[in-house]
């Protein structure tokens, strides 16, 4: 399995976290017409006929032994399952500007994360892009205009969730990391999603039994197809590749165009204002992101001018 070039690599993690953003601001109209959980199993389901090809393992990889078919099952718990279940109920225990501050921390948790299991040895410039990402999109959580206020006395709750969130979008990239050693990118996605399917079915089956599908217009079902495709296969897809050619430290700088994709979707087509201060705090954000990915001249060899007889 041949890696990809560094810069189509970078490419891939940017296009990755960018569509995420994007079909976050476009979907928020599912997520008031379906029930979380009912959504996530319905997205799973697409997933899995889109990518059923997928699932069959390739001439060049080896079969799947114990350890490998483990860090799959965590890889879709930690980053399908879990993470959804704790954004969703933490934001909805604080607000969207509490949970876009403590999103903020992900580059830095993915950063200690890679070094503590994968024993990465993570750069200066690596850390230096981490802080700037890192303050980039604290800053534009904290200029976006405060949020109705969530219920007081389980904030703290909702707080904790969000940390848990942080923490598994953290492990999603450290395992995925450990897995495209010898997976594809592309059996990856398939089997991560075929799990989210058997985790979320239980309560897709109840949630949809007690839903009404005929009052889902055509324009509905038409975004649900497009959000499924983006989410459960696109996304993973291009991560996963990006993944093989960066370390899992430097990868992690690059979930800031998250927020900057959802910001400029909401700008350009749906015609959210951004202040002169969020589109700076956008830019430091940015600003992470080139300086992890700046190519780094090699270092010249001393010559030698001792000339053996």
């Amino acid at each position: 399995m041949n890696s990809p070039s560094r810069p189509v690599a970078y490419l891939c993690l940017a296009l990755s976290m960018a569509l995420v953003g994007s079909y976050v601001a476009l979907s928020k109209p599912l997520a008031a017409l379906f029930p979380v959980l009912l959504l996530a199993w319905l997205r799973f389901g697409i997933g899995v006929v889109a990518m059923a090809r997928w699932l069959r393992k390739q001439a060049d990889e080896a079969p799947l032994n114990g350890r490998t078919k483990r860090l799959l099952f965590l890889e879709s718990f930690f980053g399908n399952f879990l993470f959804t279940v704790c954004m969703v109920t933490g934001v909805s225990l604080t607000s969207a500007v509490t949970a876009g501050v403590t999103m903020a921390s992900i580059p830095v948790a993915v950063a200690v994360l890679s070094w503590l299991i994968l024993r990465e040895q993570i750069a200066r410039r690596t850390w230096a892009a981490v802080a700037l990402a890192v303050a980039g999109i604290a800053l534009y959580a904290v200029a976006k205009p405060q949020d109705a206020a969530a219920d007081q006395p389980y904030a703290w709750l909702g707080q904790l969730l969000l940390l848990a969130a942080v923490l598994c979008e953290a492990m999603y990239a450290v395992i995925g990391k450990q897995l495209t050693a010898t997976l594809s990118p592309k059996r990856i996605s398939a089997i991560i999603n075929l799990w989210g399917f058997l985790l979320s079915t239980p309560f897709g089956l109840y949630l949809a039994w007690h839903f009404d599908f005929g009052g889902v217009s055509l324009s509905m079902w038409t975004l649900l197809l497009f959000y499924a495709l983006a989410a459960c296969v696109w996304t993973v897809w291009l991560w996963m590749t990006g993944l093989r050619a960066v370390p899992a430290a430097q990868a992690g700088i690059f979930t800031v165009m998250l927020p900057i994709s959802t910001a400029l979707v909401g700008m350009l087509v749906l015609g959210e204002h951004i202040s002169q201060l969020q589109l700076l705090a956008l830019g430091v954000a940015l600003l992470g992101v080139l300086v992890a990915t700046w190519p780094v001249k090699p270092r010249k060899q001393p010559v030698n001018h001792i000339f053996k007889p």
